[in-house]
């Protein structure tokens, strides 16, 4: 349904920028041949600081671990310590190597999140070859763009995605000689225990993995392909582990640290976070195959480190607020009173104000009352760090988890910079930025305040695309973000946008979308996605898609039924996010205000014809797909 906020209200002043299942075994000072400390502070501890390749590293960190889980799922029905880990990495590399592959080739991995996924990657670049994953959500043309992109010359999978598998193969052109299957037999493919027991005990593991160079490309990742054919970023050893080194520096990392991994392996933040960290630095990580379950499992899992995308963090508040409006007066108005005066300290600390022992002693019995408790319900009560990317954090819902005490910090990343681009700890995070540049990261803005980067994190090229690799480089080597930031007197980054996605209005009004759509997403928890449109327009306008998790709350709440599309006709949720949108312009300048939205009925799916599997908004095909309803927005 297209609607009008009832007045284009009067923006209000802006805050200043700145800014139990199983029990974990934790090392302790001393153990394991006295390579392992207990940490403190920022304080980092590798079993091979001088490793130069992630073979190396993890080979040091096997032998150091040998006993502590390194892998396992949520209920522990398959686990791996390292020495475990060590030994199944070498099957699998025996195998892959009676299969022909080699240094230089490439190994396909199509897996939801899980367990396997982690001795398979490491086994193929212990034989020098290059691992990649692909987007579970992918289809058979574009399985088989990236059979031949990559050279895809063996390819792992589970039985539900063989189909696709099979038929990217037989589409024609460059395809993998071998698919193997994790979870059992079937046609057209051989198991991972026949792949195994293919392996030659002659053959020379140890020689094949010392042979490994830092200059070997260690992994790619593929973009996801928000303008066209997905690029395969070429990741060498070299840039994951400095990456890795500078990112820890910053954030601190121990080992026994606990992660999880349930967003796609495809991508750089998971390669990073829940794999590479573990064969540097000694961590845990627990698959989740479901990334709508990490919620639910949270509480059990209880994480001393994690990462996420905004949008799951915003499900978190807003079902912690419906527990909280659920509970009896007694027990809600403290809370509820708890919150505000957390809320009011930290819009202090932010604003650079001093806060008095006064405040911080009754913060402090708050904390032990009510906040921990709070922490406790998401499981993200023991967590030191927590990084948040990929999209802008609403400011309400970051003051809000800062304020009961999550340490959590935005972060700025792309696949062509390893991971990571900027980021800083917890304790010197500043709402509205994104950190500083990660440690031996050169950056510069150029004259249309484009961040350009140099240093060893940044990739060598795109996989099988020269033309892309130099489009992408300046001719003295700065690589284009593509992104405009500005930097803050203390050196810390803001992100406006998308240089290709700024909204310049018909009057020449430069305008940042994504921060228009994170802002309107803060408005009602019914609001899921949001595309903002305005470039060459009058005014702006969007098309609104309602969250699936809120519909059923809201639906059960109203006794209508259970859909989207039931609860996008029904005039109270109409009401309520006209409401919201409100609340967003409120905080939005007059400019940057929605005119009229419109209410679609559909879902938009990660993978679909509107959101990358990262979720990141495909705006050319939403602007194509929804050009009728767009263009009636406009209407007089």
């Amino acid at each position: 349904m297209r609607h009008e906020p009832t007045q284009a209200p009067t923006p209000s002043p802006k805050l200043p920028d700145k800014v139990s299942g199983r029990v974990d075994r934790a090392f302790t000072q001393g153990e394991t041949m006295g390579t392992i400390e207990q940490q403190q502070g920022h304080e980092v501890v590798e079993a091979d600081p001088t490793a130069t390749t992630l073979a190396a590293a993890f080979q040091a960190t096997a032998k150091a671990h040998a006993d502590a889980v390194a892998v396992r799922n949520p209920d522990d029905s398959f686990t791996l310590t390292w020495a475990e880990y060590a030994a199944k990495v070498e099957s699998i590399a025996r195998g892959l190597a009676a299969v022909g592959v080699g240094r230089g080739d490439t190994v396909g991995i199509l897996l939801l999140n899980r367990p396997e996924f982690h001795p398979i990657d490491t086994a193929a670049f212990h034989l020098g070859a290059t691992p990649f994953s692909l987007y579970a959500t992918s289809s058979p043309e574009q399985i088989a763009y990236l059979y031949e992109n990559s050279g895809c010359d063996v390819l792992f999978t589970e039985q539900a995605f063989l189909p696709r598998a099979l038929a990217a193969r037989d589409a024609g052109g460059p395809a993998p000689s071998t698919i193997v299957l994790v979870d059992g037999p079937a046609e057209g493919a051989i198991t991972i225990d026949e792949l195994e027991a293919q392996g030659d005990p002659a053959f020379d593991f140890e020689a094949a993995w010392r042979a490994v160079r830092p200059d070997d490309v260690l992994t790619l990742i593929y973009t996801s392909g928000t303008t066209g054919p997905p690029k395969g970023v070429e990741l060498t050893h070299d840039a994951m582990i400095v990456h890795s080194r500078a990112a820890a520096s910053v954030l601190g990392i121990r080992a026994g640290d606990t992660m999880t991994s349930y967003l796609p392996t495809a991508h750089a933040a998971d390669r990073w976070a829940s794999h590479y960290n573990g064969h540097l630095f000694g961590t845990q990580v627990t698959s989740i195959s479901d990334p709508r379950g990490v919620v639910q499992v949270l509480p059990v899992l209880r994480p001393t480190i994690w990462g996420s995308v905004p949008r799951i963090v915003e499900k978190m508040k807003a079902g912690l607020e419906a527990g909280i409006a659920a509970m009896p007066d007694e027990q809600r108005v403290p809370t509820q009173q708890a919150i505000e005066f957390a809320l009011d300290r930290i819009r202090r600390i932010q604003a650079g104000e001093a806060v008095d022992e006064a405040t911080e002693a009754k913060y402090a019995q708050l904390d032990a009352a009510i906040f921990s408790k709070l922490r406790a319900k998401f499981g993200l009560d023991r967590c030191r760090w927590i990084v948040l990317g990929a999209a802008p954090l609403p400011r309400d819902v970051q003051e809000f988890l800062v304020g009961i005490g999550l340490p959590l910090v935005d972060l700025y990343g792309m696949s062509e910079a390893t991971c990571m681009v900027s980021v800083t700890a917890p304790e010197d995070g500043r709402f509205g930025t994104v950190g500083k540049p990660l440690p031996g990261l050169q950056t510069k803005v150029a004259d249309d305040g484009e961040l350009l980067i140099k240093g060893p994190t940044v990739t060598k090229g795109y996989r099988n695309a020269p033309d892309k690799t130099a489009e992408a480089f300046t001719e003295d080597g700065w690589f284009h973000t593509g992104d405009v930031v500005a930097f803050d007197e203390d050196g810390y980054m803001r992100l406006v946008d998308r240089k290709k996605e700024l909204i310049i209005n018909a009057a020449g009004k430069n305008m940042s979308p994504a921060n228009i759509e994170s802002t309107l997403k803060g408005g009602s928890p019914l609001i899921g996605q949001v595309a903002v449109i305005g470039d060459g327009r009058r005014y702006n306008v969007a098309l609104i898609v309602i969250d699936p998790d809120a519909a059923v709350a809201f639906a059960n709440a109203n006794g209508i039924e259970p859909t989207v599309a039931a609860v996008a006709a029904d005039d109270r949720a109409k009401a309520a996010i006209a409401a919201g949108v409100e609340a967003a312009n409120a905080k939005l300048s007059r400019v940057e205000q929605i005119k009229r939205f419109e209410i679609l009925a559909d879902e938009w799916q990660p993978g679909g014809d509107e959101l990358t599997p990262t979720m990141k908004l495909k705006r050319k095909p939403i602007d194509a797909k929804y050009a009728g309803v767009i263009e009636g927005l406009y209407a007089e």
